[in-house]
């Protein structure tokens, strides 16, 4: 079949070239862009209070690095809570004399709550059971002070500690901070009187896996009242915050009011899937106060995610306004007379509603509307390609088997992009070992994997045969269409992605019918200028997000994680959505085209491998995760490091040897003269691998390698004296032979440690950690987190003893040094004597970051465990 050649590929290109490079530029520009930071209190041109972004930055900075790591359990911690809580009542004053003078409705209740609790916490497939003692929440509540104006709240929520160890800058003390002050700015607007109160939680145990949250879910007095939830986070610290998930119509509704939208129904749908391992309090609300709301986080750069990084200093301009002014539209919405929270008190249901935020607009419209209008639009699309097929009947022999040959070469080409991508990603870990080498710049991947994408997508047209550019154009519209359709009647919003590329295709195919009729033999470059709009718009700016969430990611999803596989992937399926017009348009032109097109993007291809083979993965602020642990076994005497990793790079194994090496037991000398030199191998990770309960269950994505450490005969370990002993007994212990059972209070004690951990294998048949443990003989972690200064905890056990048994527990338990952990006690060093632990770390993070050139940001944790038979 002849082809009008007289635009050849690069001249056909160079005049699509304003539609394929400025739609990028333009949602990358609106992808990045964030409000001017402000930094006074008042507007100076309407005299009104305004949200400060240098207030809630010098809060968030007083907390993270003034006070520092403050880990549930330690003493920052509670000097955290302590400086906080003065701050609110402070806020309270100021409330109280707003409203006596200026005679509004207007009241503000302040709680400092304290209590004990547990709660099951299922998490990457595995049970755990978490109690806490002693533990507290800050609360306030915002009314107009009638019964009415309390009856249905909005609770806003964020967490004032930080995890091991982390300063907690954006994770989560500029939340804190953003709360204050949307309390400032609505009590001193003048007139501003809620008619819903707005409840702010400012929980104290988040990173304990929410057992502040769950506190205040079960035990406070006022729980009842809320009828919705906005969840303030951070997995990162720079960009807009992100709405990734909104679990009602009604929610959905009140986040349209907001100034700056971000976030669409695919994030909502990406992190209901579970693919994200990861959870915030949201789930705590759900479960037990069964409330609806939005979870929004800041979630750009997310290497600093739980790093010592995770400083103000590293937070991007603008993304606490960006976060602050959403959050406060949101709590003026709410607390209006126009709310939906009295809607709610029934509870709520999974929302059926498409939503979109685009260029700073927000679109949302009823699943039953989606399903109407992408059925019309397949079938339109049907409509259209009829049409259309009178020309292919002209030129086509056999117009049946060209339209089947359509369908094969878009799929083939979808296919053969992601099978290509992956190939590239097996030669650059498997074979190459070049394991995650695009790990320091989220977009890289676009380079490395974007060409094997296009090779993939073209190569298949080289065996299919001469096949019609049209039929090709309109398989792919048929697909997209169709495939919406049966996406969305399957209950999934995010079939809104298929329609939009429909859309923009299904308008191509109808501009090049209008220009030529139905006689033209070759489709018009408008077809493509029309058909790549939307799916360059939608593909980039899905883009930008998932891989800003995803290459970060893959820092923590484990060593056995196929990570370089995972991101070829999502870069094909990217490319696929972006570009879905490279097959038809390959069609355009003689079959020479397509087979220099092939072979230079082989070329392309080697020379992307050769140069991310070179790379190093990290840097100085794109860093490696590593974990050590210096365990003291009071019940052994013997003192380990333990060293893992949560990432598949390269080298981690050599680094072992060398630490070993340079802080492991000596070479041993044996009287034949033969030294033995003490070489680490990877040990087993699983439920019975109690050295990393701590951990647990993230603990099953480790490396771990253990290193026996040196110590002094002289040493006496202060964790069996009876001031500082870490002890498990059994209180009130009783065997029932007759009913085969045996109950007691197992008892912890552990002056100086946090966030010990048990366990151990028993049928329990009865405790009082919840009402429903598990009908049968297995393994059970219970993990403790309690206010500074608490020592004790216990769970009552009822468990099943089999005849002729003693029904003992070997129970072991493992706890972390409250003055072990660095850098987050660096300052112990000049104070006296710091430990063991504090001692080595000094040292090792010291030879760590010459080693690495500053690349790993190594988290250090001085722990003591044992065993014991109960």
């Amino acid at each position: 079949m002849t082809r009008n050649t007289r635009r050849g590929p690069i001249f056909s290109i160079l005049l699509l070239s304003p539609i394929l490079f400025y739609i990028p530029w333009l949602t990358y520009r609106h992808h990045s862009t964030l409000p001017d930071p402000l930094t006074q209190l008042v507007d100076p041109e309407t005299n009104l209070p305004q949200l400060s972004e240098a207030r809630v930055l010098s809060i968030a900075k007083y907390l993270s690095e003034d006070i520092g790591f403050r880990t549930p359990g330690t003493l920052e911690h509670a000097r955290g809570e302590q400086w906080f809580f003065q701050q609110v009542l402070d806020a309270q004053k100021e409330c109280q004399r707003v409203a006596e003078s200026s005679g509004r409705k207007l009241e503000c209740e302040v709680w400092l709550q304290r209590g004990n609790g547990s709660h099951r916490f299922d998490m990457m497939g595995a049970r755990l059971y978490k109690t806490y003692v002693n533990l507290s929440n800050i609360i306030v509540r915002i009314s107009n002070g009638t019964p009415e104006g309390k009856e249905h709240a909005v609770l806003v929520n964020s967490h004032l500690d930080s995890t091991l160890p982390t300063p907690g800058a954006a994770d989560d003390a500029v939340s804190v901070g953003i709360m204050l002050e949307c309390m400032r700015v609505l009590v001193e607007t003048p007139g501003w009187s809620p008619e819903h109160a707005v409840i702010l939680l400012w929980n104290n145990a988040e990173e304990s896996l929410q057992d502040g949250s769950h506190l205040f879910s079960t035990q406070h007095p006022i729980a009842p009242t809320v009828r919705a939830v906005i969840n303030l986070e951070a997995a990162g610290t720079k960009g807009k915050d992100l709405l990734f998930q909104a679990t009602s119509e009604q929610m959905i509704q009140a986040y349209s009011h907001v100034p700056r939208p971000h976030g669409t129904i695919v994030a909502n749908d990406v992190f209901g899937s579970g693919v994200i391992l990861s959870d915030t309090d949201f789930r705590q609300f759900q479960q037990y106060l069964n409330v609806t709301g939005l979870d929004i986080a800041i979630v750009k750069n997310s290497y600093l995610y739980h790093m010592r990084k995770d400083l103000v200093e590293n937070i991007e301009p603008g993304a606490t306004q960006h976060m602050g002014e959403n959050a406060l539209a949101l709590l003026r919405h709410l607390s209006s007379d126009t709310s939906q929270l009295p809607s709610l008190t029934g509870g709520y249901t999974k929302p059926t509603t498409v939503y979109v935020s685009a260029f700073g607009r927000f679109l949302l419209y009823s699943f039953t509307t989606a399903k109407i209008i992408y059925t019309l639009l397949f079938f339109a699309s049907i409509l259209l390609v009829k049409t259309a097929i009178p020309s292919v009947e002209k030129v086509a022999k056999d117009p049946s088997r060209s339209i089947r040959r359509g369908f094969f070469s878009a799929l083939s080409g979808l296919l053969g992009s992601i099978v290509l991508a992956n190939v590239v990603a097996v030669i650059m870990a498997q074979i190459l070992g070049k394991k995650m080498s695009w790990f320091s710049s989220e977009y890289s991947t676009m380079v490395l994997y974007g060409p094997p994408a296009v090779l993939g997508a073209l190569l298949p047209q080289l065996y299919i045969g001469e096949v019609e550019e049209a039929m090709v154009y309109s398989a792919i519209l048929l697909m997209q269409t169709g495939v919406a359709v049966v996406v969305q009647f399957l209950g999934v919003g995010s079939a809104c992605l298929l329609f939009l590329l429909g859309l923009s295709v299904f308008g191509g195919l109808l501009v090049n019918y209008v220009i030529g009729g139905s006689n033209q033999r070759e489709m018009s470059l408008w077809t493509y200028a029309v058909g790549q709009v939307f799916p360059l718009a939608v593909g980039t700016m899905c883009a930008y997000p998932i891989l800003d969430v995803f290459v970060p990611l893959a820092g923590r999803l484990g060593t056995d994680a196929p990570t370089d596989n995972i991101m070829a992937t999502i870069v094909s399926v990217l490319g696929a959505i972006s570009f879905p017009l490279i097959p038809p348009f390959i069609r355009r032109f003689d079959r020479s085209v397509l087979v220099r097109s092939v072979s230079l993007l082989s070329i392309v291809t080697a020379i992307t491998i050769a140069v991310f083979a070179a790379r190093d993965p990290y840097d100085s602020m794109h860093q490696k995760r590593i974990y050590i642990l210096r365990t003291e076994n009071i019940t052994t005497g013997e003192h380990h490091l333990h060293i893992s990793t949560s990432d598949g790079g390269p080298k981690f194994p050599e680094l072992v040897q060398d630490i070993a090496k340079e802080f492991g037991v000596p070479p041993e000398i044996h009287e034949n003269g033969d030294i033995e030199v003490f070489v680490p191998k990877a040990i087993v990770m699983n439920e019975y691998n109690s050295d990393w309960d701590p951990m647990y269950p993230f603990s099953a994505f480790l490396l771990p390698f253990k290193i026996p450490l040196p110590v002094e005969p002289s040493y006496v370990s202060p964790w069996s004296t009876p001031e500082m002993k870490f002890a498990i007994t059994a209180v009130n212990d009783m065997i029932d032979r007759e009913a085969g059972t045996r109950s007691l209070k197992l008892q912890v004690e552990h002056p100086g440690l946090i966030w010990t951990v048990i366990a151990f294998d028993a049928h329990v048949l009865k405790w009082n950690l919840d009402d429903n443990p598990p009908d049968e003989y297995t393994r059970h972690h219970v993990r403790e987190a309690s206010f500074y200064g608490t020592d004790t905890w216990s769970i009552d056990l009822v468990v099943k003893v089999e005849p002729g048994s003693t029904g003992s527990l070997l129970v072991n338990f493992i706890g972390l040094q409250e003055q072990g952990m660095w850098p987050g006690k660096k300052a112990l060093m000049s104070q006296g004597n710091p430990g063991l632990a504090l001692r080595l770390f000094e040292r090792l993070d010291s030879w760590m970051d010459r080693r690495l050139d500053g690349k790993a940001d190594v988290l250090l944790l001085g722990c003591v465990a044992g065993i014991e038979r109960i």
